[in-house]
């Protein structure tokens, strides 16, 4: 079972590989996170959400959407990530109303609508898990260049899932903004998600 550490150089090495493929570098322009707005990635999904509802980006446009890929199994990286953006919600008052968080799962096998209805509205009532069959996470999870393997635990059934561990954050006009390493804390996402809310 990998450990936070492990998670955090891999968001860390992640985040290099984007600013290198995407030409973007720590932003200029007041994000504490890595501005990634040229990126030609992460441009859509279809995925049913946790109450059996068809999803796509589209659906959320003006909200500012935070999208990570996790899992409810997950023992470090999802449960400290979505705390963080709860709290961040919460700092950001009446604007946290305009802030849409998408949990992804990489384990739709033990993943169901139920599982992840129960787990994501333990951080916020608000948020919302998507799934789908194997082949379309894959797909998404190829769209959004993240990398995820299952790990084979000592007791049938016993599995975890190692995952890339950033967040992505799209501005409310559905366009991909924003890659949040693991670990930057919930000011990193209030500050930022503040300054997507004030652009037109």
């Amino acid at each position: 079972m990998r450990t936070a550490t492990a998670h955090l150089l891999r968001a860390l090495l992640f985040t290099a590989l984007l600013a290198a493929a995407t030409g973007c570098e720590r932003s200029t322009n007041g994000f504490r996170s890595t501005d990634i707005s040229r990126a030609q990635f992460g441009r859509d999904f279809e995925l049913i959400d946790h109450s059996g509802k068809a999803r796509r980006l589209a659906d959320f446009r003006g909200k500012v959407v935070v999208v990570f890929f996790g899992f409810t199994h997950c023992p470090d990286a999802c449960p400290t990530t979505l705390a963080e953006l709860a709290a961040a919600k919460r700092k950001l008052a009446a604007d946290g109303a305009r802030v849409q968080v998408l949990l992804v799962t990489v384990d739709p096998e033990r993943d169901t609508p139920e599982n992840l209805s129960k787990y994501v509205t333990a951080f916020d009532a608000d948020f919302l898990g998507l799934t789908g069959s194997a082949q379309q996470i894959a797909t998404v999870a190829r769209e959004f260049k993240v990398i995820y393997q299952k790990v084979e635990g000592k007791l049938p059934g016993g599995y975890t899932v190692d995952h890339s561990a950033g967040t992505f954050i799209f501005d409310t006009q559905g366009r991909l903004r924003l890659y949040v390493s693991y670990g930057q804390g919930a000011e990193v996402f209030a500050h930022d998600i503040a300054l997507l809310l004030k652009q037109p």
